[in-house]
């Protein structure tokens, strides 16, 4: 790690007259442009859609004295200071590169929150990752909460921390989930920790490269404070550690599934033990939790619990919190969940797995799987995840738009499982997937929903294709 003292940049900032243009409005812009206007910017909302939802909260903010163009994200209006971005937009956009010929700075939701943080606001302990970040971020909000402090799981995660940091509820901590997104347009953030639980090829298309990817997710551990938190068995994150210019005394802590060594919080006798924020590391370990306390106890989610525990730990809280905020904390529906058992089967949802690197977490959990896949690939290939996984496959039933990618990619790597190609697309098409895999199924079996791709092509999104599942395997128990 740089060893270069970074000062914080969160100085509150004069917005009063100031020309500033939101990019975008939905969950994000909507509340940016009313808390600049409220400081006094002069603001102009751009947004490239001109549909119903867009007219409605256009008129909500016109009705402030806000200047809303609909239909027209790409030109930079006359006059701006400041661009302030939902974090969805790419950067190679036209209002963007306008910016840059301008001298015009760009900021995110992420970056405008951090600005406008008062001189005693709630320190903020960071996750990113490809996957893991919702739930770790939750799990970090259960153990803090069990210690007493007052906190909110916030940024990426539903509620906007605009909200969070402008609110009239006070915080001692906020436990903030970014995406590669936000953290792109927040070059001023600095955490008091923070963690990057894996790298995988994701939103490739946004970035425009690995490599850009990855050095917008390890912007998180910019000026950290106590701890930037890697994962041990993803080289990728500590590499990005190791880049980081932190404060004098941030410290690099591993999280491992295997024995930790010093500086690090891992796995012991099914015991999470911690050998990092302890007297005399190097022979004294502390006993955090047992891994049955986590729910579910697969893997990856023993690991996201280990991330949520070096943060909590970094910012003081006790072993017996780690503890108790882990049992208390359930993950969100449809990240391999348990649906039911039928005739000694288990049929589990994890419609989230929207990508490989999720998939083969999921598929880890598990010894004897029925697997359910397909829809859109998002330009992913398969084969990696299916080599790695064919062991464990009973078979496999394939559906929607791209699922002849995993039908060759089982060909090539698993010609011995059974495969079943639904070529349907309507809403009986679940319902036949779960027979099918039923079909396929012995006892102690898991039949697994982790699709590895996108909803899209037959759903809204990833819950309704989980709550699908669910429907299907109820009708097959009852």
């Amino acid at each position: 790690m740089g060893s270069g003292q970074v000062t914080s940049t969160s100085g509150l900032f004069d917005f009063q007259g100031k020309h500033v243009t939101v990019a975008g409005l939905g969950v994000s812009g909507v509340p940016a442009a009313k808390a600049l206007h409220a400081r006094g910017a002069v603001v102009t909302v751009v947004n490239d859609g001109d549909d119903a939802r867009a007219r409605e909260q256009a008129a909500e903010l016109e009705a402030l004295g806000i200047t809303v163009r609909l239909g027209d994200g790409s030109s930079l209006p006359e006059g701006t200071e400041l661009v302030v971005t939902a974090p969805g937009w790419q950067p190679g956009k036209p209002l963007f590169l306008a910016a840059e010929q301008a001298g015009v700075p760009v900021w995110g939701d992420v970056e405008l929150a951090w600005r406008l943080r008062g001189p005693d606001a709630a320190p903020w302990l960071a996750v990113t990752g490809t996957n893991g970040k919702t739930t770790t971020v939750q799990m970090l909000a259960s153990i803090l909460k069990a210690a007493g402090l007052r906190t909110a799981a916030v940024g990426n995660i539903g509620v906007s921390l605009l909200d969070a940091v402008l609110g009239e509820e006070e915080y001692d901590v906020l436990a903030v989930e970014l995406s590669s997104y936000q953290l792109h347009w927040a070059p001023s953030l600095r955490a008091h920790s923070a963690a990057v639980l894996n790298l995988a090829p994701d939103h490739l298309d946004w970035h425009g490269s690995m490599e850009a990817y990855a050095r917008d997710k390890g912007r998180i551990y910019e000026g950290n404070k106590v701890a930037c938190v890697y994962n041990v068995a993803d080289k990728a994150t500590e590499d990005l550690v190791r880049e980081a210019d932190v404060e004098e005394g941030c410290r690099a802590i591993g999280f491992t599934l295997g024995t930790p060594g010093p500086s690090q919080l891992g796995v012991v006798d099914g015991i999470l033990v911690d050998r990092a924020f302890v007297e005399n590391r190097h022979k004294n370990a502390q006993e955090l939790a047992e891994v049955s306390d986590i729910h579910p106890p697969a893997p990856h989610n023993v690991a996201n619990a280990l991330a949520a525990a070096a943060l909590a730990r970094a910012f003081g809280v006790p072993a017996t919190a780690v503890r108790d905020g882990l049992r208390a904390f359930r993950p969100d529906a449809h990240r391999i969940a348990h649906v039911a058992d039928v005739d000694g089967v288990a049929y589990v949802d994890d419609s989230k797995a929207t990508n490989t690197h999720a998939a083969e977490a999921s598929l880890a959990a598990y010894e004897s799987i029925v697997w359910i896949a397909g829809g859109l690939a998002k330009g992913a290939t398969f084969d990696e995840l299916v080599a790695r996984s064919a062991k464990r496959l009973r078979g496999a039933v394939l559906i929607g738009a791209d699922r002849a990618l995993i039908r060759d990619a089982l060909a090539r790597h698993a010609p011995e499982v059974p495969v079943v190609d639904l070529d349907r697309t309507d809403t009986g098409a679940m319902l036949q997937a779960v027979a099918e895999a039923t079909r396929l199924a012995r006892p102690g079996d898991t039949v697994l929903l982790a699709p590895a791709c996108a909803s899209m092509d037959m759903f809204t999104n990833y819950n309704q294709r989980g709550d699908a599942f669910a429907a299907a395997v109820r009708e097959l128990g009852a």
